[in-house]
């Protein structure tokens, strides 16, 4: 089937044609007719297969109605509004709507977080029909009313699994209320979660389902490899794959932005020229860096799941997972930058024992078992039969963490209350745990004591003149033994004996 057949316009048979193209992808075929009969869909679709233009062609087709030259803002409503997670993919988005529209006077623009939203208040003052928008920063325009939903008449969700994802499901929410009730509903994603489909149900009205491929199915050009490895060898077994195969273009993933940073660091201490993409780097560093890397000036684009969706990257042979994402769908979304478009690619991974657990989960999401290989100096050491008991607790660790266990219990049932067991030598021994109430035979604890003074307030006057401390500026009054009496006194003493 050709794009004449599909029933589109001239204009944009004409701008299909200047890119090349001829025939439509499987997912273009089944959906541009049903998106130009009205109806909503729901269409799923591998990355890489033509998705964007199976829901731009036709919307700009039932948007030509509208098209005018006039100046006046007001002849140039909101029209068509598609919700994409990412500034990336709304660029590109952007970029595909421009080049199929290039022959029409319909009004488009693009609008997202992370740049000023003073030259975007400009452009959407002047009046747009089509807007591609990421949610928080269009709930920023609609905040200061730069801009009214009142007349969408097609409502587009592209990625929608990874807006749930992201936690826009609340943005979401409240953009679908300032939208007309009667409108077009279109959702498009890789993945089908069972939350995209609750939330299917309450937004689209009788879609038609469309499916070219299996679901969470992955495209047979691509060849996947997993490498077990240490968590601390995987720097330098990505450096050691690059180098010994002399990847000139590789997109490797990382689960943290910091993680990011840090390898895209570490590869150009190894002279591996890499830049870091992710959600903490403006838009014009992030732009950079993806123009860098497509150009060939770099080697390694270092990307975190935030990136992945909206990534466009020509004839991109190698996808590498640093680390393991958390959930198997983002594996889909990972590789699927590679292998588009018949060419052909390899999603390689390193894991840790670790990240074990996931992959089983990747594996299962896929339907098949990833083949494993190993680089001799890298391999994974697994834990031995002697290494295992070693690590086994003992019963005296055992019985500290959690109490006897049931069978110290029985063996031990001849010890009574008060009791403590004690282990030497793997014997038992009992220690009594309670203090001893034999009277000791020692006269000083057994004999009352019998003070030398008569009287006891004597005692307690002389105590209390001894501890009375003397003012610095008076002498003492304390009374002075014989043998220390000052020569003084001693004289007088005879004078008057005299």
């Amino acid at each position: 089937m050709s794009f004449e057949q599909l029933g589109l316009s001239t204009d944009l048979l004409r701008a299909i044609s200047d890119q090349g193209y001829v025939n439509p992808t499987p997912i273009q075929e089944q959906a541009i007719p049903v998106i130009l009969e009205g109806k909503d869909v729901m269409g799923g679709a591998q990355t890489g297969t033509g998705k964007t233009a199976s829901f731009t062609l036709p919307m700009l087709q039932r948007l030509q109605v509208h098209a005018n030259t006039s100046m006046s803002p007001a002849r140039h409503p909101v029209r068509a509004l598609i919700l994409v997670p990412t500034r990336e993919l709304a660029m590109q988005v952007h970029d595909s709507v421009k080049t199929y529209n290039k022959y029409s006077a319909l009004r488009s623009t693009v609008v997202y977080g992370g740049v000023s939203i003073d030259t975007q208040i400009d452009i959407v003052r002047s009046g747009v029909e089509i807007l591609v928008a990421t949610p928080g920063r269009l709930l920023d325009h609609i905040q200061q009313k730069t801009l009214t939903l009142a007349k969408v008449e097609v409502l587009i969700l592209d990625e929608a699994d990874r807006m749930l994802d992201m936690g826009f499901l609340p943005d979401i929410k409240q953009i679908i209320q300032l939208l007309p009730e009667h409108r077009q509903n279109l959702m498009f994603s890789a993945t089908f979660s069972p939350d995209i489909k609750k939330l299917a149900s309450k937004l689209l009205h009788n879609p038609v389902l469309i499916e070219v491929a299996k679901q969470n199915s992955v495209s047979e050009l691509i060849t996947h490899v997993v490498y077990p490895v240490e968590s601390a060898k995987k720097q330098e077994l990505l450096v050691r794959l690059i180098q010994q195969e002399n990847l000139q273009q590789v997109l490797v993933f990382t689960r943290t932005k910091h993680g990011a940073d840090r390898l895209a660091q570490r590869l150009n201490r190894h002279e591996i020229t890499s830049e870091a993409i992710h959600g903490d780097r403006n838009q014009l560093q992030r732009t950079q860096a993806l123009d860098n890397f497509k150009q060939g000036q770099i080697r390694v684009l270092v990307a975190t799941d935030v990136a992945a969706r909206g990534l466009d990257i020509e004839e991109l042979s190698h996808v590498i997972n640093f680390e393991l994402p958390n959930n198997p769908e983002d594996y889909v979304h990972r590789i699927g930058r590679t292998g588009r478009a018949g060419a052909k690619g390899f999603a390689i991974s390193l894991v840790s024992k670790e990240e074990n657990s996931l992959l089983v989960d990747i594996e299962k999401l896929l339907g098949i078992k990833i083949k494993s290989e190993q680089i001799s100096g890298f391999e994974l050491k697994e834990t031995s039969v002697n290494d295992s008991k070693k690590s086994a607790p003992s019963e005296e660790q055992r019985t500290k963490r959690g109490g006897l266990s049931k069978q110290n219990k029985k063996t031990n049932s001849f010890v009574k209350h008060g009791e403590k067991v004690i282990h030497f030598n793997k014997e038992g021994m009992t220690r009594n745990t309670k203090r001893a109430n034999n009277k000791a035979d020692d006269p000083l604890f057994t004999q009352p004591y019998i003070s030398k003074y008569a009287d006891v307030n004597a005692l307690i006057g002389e105590s209390s003149e001894l501890n009375k401390k003397p003012n610095h500026r008076q002498l003492s009054k304390r009374p002075v033994p014989a043998l220390f009496i000052s020569p003084a006194t001693n004289k007088q003493k005879k004078s008057e004996a005299s």
